[in-house]
């Protein structure tokens, strides 16, 4: 398995910007991260946990909610085994806790591959 640490979340005004990011925890492998394709999850106060982005292995396709699309974007960098997720425009309904997780692909959507989370960053957006 491979979980991930994931920092950068906090408290924003709606309207604003943060820049989550995520990379390996220093207790699994990394070795794999680069033929890895990775996602971004959230979990808001009270509900599931839903899929926000998703990127490829090699960052050339990306996915994302329809709630998110326009103003979160997912990036990568393969040789600082980091995976990115700048949210612009925030909003209110993004507050959540965001977790980051290697994916596989299914059906239109993408999947946890392994069961493992990380701690998660959390991100409130109010005024």
């Amino acid at each position: 398995q491979v979980t991930m640490v994931e920092t950068g979340g906090g408290l924003a005004r709606p309207g604003g910007s943060l820049r989550l990011s995520c990379v390996p925890s220093p207790r699994t492998s990394s070795s794999s991260f680069n033929f890895n394709h990775m996602g971004w999850f959230r979990r808001a106060p009270g509900k599931g946990r839903e899929l926000v982005s998703a990127i490829t292995a090699r960052g050339d396709d990306t996915y994302y909610a329809d709630s998110v699309k326009g103003r979160f974007a997912i990036s990568r960098d393969n040789i600082r085994k980091t995976v990115f997720l700048q949210m612009d425009n925030l909003k209110s309904e993004d507050t959540a806790t965001y977790y980051c997780a290697v994916v596989t692909p299914k059906t239109g959507t993408w999947i946890p591959l392994f069961g493992a989370w990380g701690q998660g960053t959390q991100v409130i957006v109010s005024s």
